[in-house]
C-alpha cells in the first residue's frame, strides 16, 4: 500500500517504532494515573490540576524549545527527552511500589514531564520532514499518526486491564520502560546533523530571541497559520477538558462503569483516527482542504457532545469513532499545510508556536472543567462543550483564505 512507502527510510522506521512503544506507555499511564487520582481524591479539581501541571511548563518553554530545535540536532533533543521522562517515570514507579507516592509528587512529576515535552513536541514534528523526502511526506505523516492511534488504542486497553488486575504501579513501571526503550531506538539517529540555516549565527540568548521573533513574524504574515492556530486554541479547550478530565467521571457517574469501560472508551476514539489515517495516506491530493478541515472539526465536537445523551453503549462507540475520524482528517490536513507553507529551517519555531497555540488555553480548560465537574451534572457539561466546539470550528470559514485553501 502507498501509505507504507515511508518505511523504506531506515531513520524514519527507527523513529516511529520507538515512538509507537512510548506512546502506548503514555496512554497506558494516562488511564492508570486518572484512576489513581480518582480513587485518591474523588476530586475534579485534583484531576484537572494534574493536566495543569503538565501543560504549564510546556507553554512556558515551548517557544525556546522551538528555537533550539532549529539550531540543534533534533534527534538528540528527542533522545534526551525520552531519557529524562524515563527517569521520572522510574522514580514515580519506585515511590508507588513503596506506598510513598503522594498527590504532590505526581504534580512535580507532571511539571517535569511538561518541561521535557516543550522540547520533544517541536523536535519530533520538525525531524520527520528532515529525514523524509517531499514525495513521501504524506505517507510519513499518516504512519506517524497511525503510530499515535495505535498507542491510544493499545495503551488505554492495557491500562484498564493492568489497573483492574495488577494495580497502578505495574502500569507506571511499563511506561518507564517504554521511554527507555524508545530512547535506545534513537541512538542510530544521533548522527543526524542540525538543519542547515540560511545564515549561521551563534546560539546566544539574543539570537534565540531573534529566532523566536522571526517565527512570530512568519506566523502573523500568513492568515492560514494565525487563523488556524487561534481557532484550534479555542477548539482544544472545549474538547480536551471534558475528554481528559471529565471522562472518568462520566464513566463512573453517568454510565455506571469502571476502569475497564474507561479504558475501552479511550481506546475506541483512536480507531476512528486510524481509519481516516489509512484512507488519507493513500490519497495523493485532497481538494478544498480549508473547508474539509473545519467541517471535520465541527463534526468532532458533535461526536463528543452526544456522550452527554442517554444513548446505548454501541451508539457512544459510533460517536467516538466519528470524533476520532473527523479529528484525524483535520489534523493531517494541518500537518501537511505546515510542511508546505513553512521553510525547513523555520519549521521548529512554527511548530512550537502551533504547540503553544494548542496548549495555551488548556490549563484554563482543565481547571474550569474540574470546577464544573464538582458542581454540574457531567452529562450537561459534555453536551454544552460539544455544541461550543462545533460552533467555534465553523467560524474560520468566514475568512476567504481558509475557504480558498485547496
Amino acid at each position: 500500500m502507498a501509505i507504507f512507502r515511508a518505511f523504506h527510510h531506515r531513520a524514519f522506521s527507527l523513529l516511529v517504532s520507538g515512538q509507537t512503544l512510548s506512546r502506548m506507555g503514555d496512554f497506558l499511564y494516562q488511564i492508570a494515573l486518572a484512576w489513581w487520582v480518582l480513587e485518591k481524591t474523588n476530586s475534579g479539581i485534583a484531576m484537572g490540576a494534574v493536566f495543569l501541571f503538565t501543560l504549564t511548563p510546556t507553554i512556558l518553554f515551548v517557544l525556546l524549545g522551538g528555537a533550539l530545535v532549529d539550531r540543534l540536532p533534533r534527534a538528540r533533543l528527542l533522545f534526551l527527552s525520552d531519557l529524562g521522562r524515563g527517569a521520572i517515570m522510574t522514580l514515580i514507579t519506585l515511590l508507588a511500589l513503596s506506598n510513598q507516592l503522594e498527590l504532590w509528587m505526581v504534580y512535580i512529576g507532571s511539571l517535569l514531564f511538561g518541561f521535557a515535552d516543550a522540547f520533544f513536541t517541536p523536535a519530533l514534528q520538525a525531524l520527520v520532514p528532515q529525514i523524509i523526502p517531499q514525495e513521501d511526506l504524506t505517507s510519513a505523516n499518516s504512519i506517524n499518526s497511525l503510530s499515535m492511534q495505535l498507542g491510544r488504542v493499545a495503551g488505554p486497553a492495557l491500562g484498564g486491564i493492568l489497573v483492574g488486575f495488577g494495580g497502578t504501579t505495574l502500569a507506571f513501571g511499563i511506561n518507564a520502560a517504554s521511554f527507555l526503550i524508545s530512547a535506545f531506538t534513537l541512538i542510530p539517529l544521533l548522527s543526524i546533523p542540525a538543519p542547515a540555516r540560511s545564515e549561521e549565527t551563534e546560539s546566544t540568548p539574543q539570537h534565540l530571541l531573534a529566532d523566536i521573533r522571526e517565527g512570530w513574524q512568519t506566523t502573523v504574515a500568513s492568515p492560514i497559520l494565525w487563523v488556524s492556530i487561534i481557532t484550534f486554541a479555542f477548539v482544544n479547550i472545549t474538547l480536551a477538558g471534558p475528554f481528559s478530565v471529565g471522562m472518568p467521571f462520566l464513566v463512573r457517574n453517568h454510565l455506571g462503569g469502571d476502569e475497564k469501560l474507561l479504558g475501552l472508551l479511550y481506546a475506541v476514539f483512536p480507531i476512528g483516527y486510524a481509519i481516516s489515517g489509512v484512507a488519507l495516506g493513500n490519497v495523493q491530493r485532497l481538494r478544498h482542504r480549508g473547508i474539509v478541515s473545519y467541517i471535520c472539526s465541527a463534526v468532532a465536537g458533535i461526536g463528543l457532545g452526544v456522550f452527554g445523551l442517554k444513548l446505548p453503549l454501541w451508539a457512544l462507540i459510533v460517536a467516538a469513532l466519528v470524533n476520532g475520524a473527523a479529528l484525524e482528517i483535520s489534523g493531517l490536513i494541518w500537518t501537511n499545510i505546515l510542511q508546505e507553507l513553512v521553510p525547513q529551517e523555520k519549521l521548529g519555531r512554527i511548530a512550537s508556536i502551533d504547540t503553544l497555540g494548542s496548549f495555551v488555553l488548556l490549563p484554563l480548560g482543565f481547571a474550569f472543567t474540574g470546577w464544573l465537574v464538582d458542581r454540574l451534572d457531567i452529562a450537561i457539561i459534555f453536551i454544552a462543550v460539544g455544541a461550543v466546539a462545533a460552533l467555534v470550528s465553523l467560524l474560520p470559514l468566514l475568512h476567504p483564505s481558509i475557504r480558498g485553501l485547496d
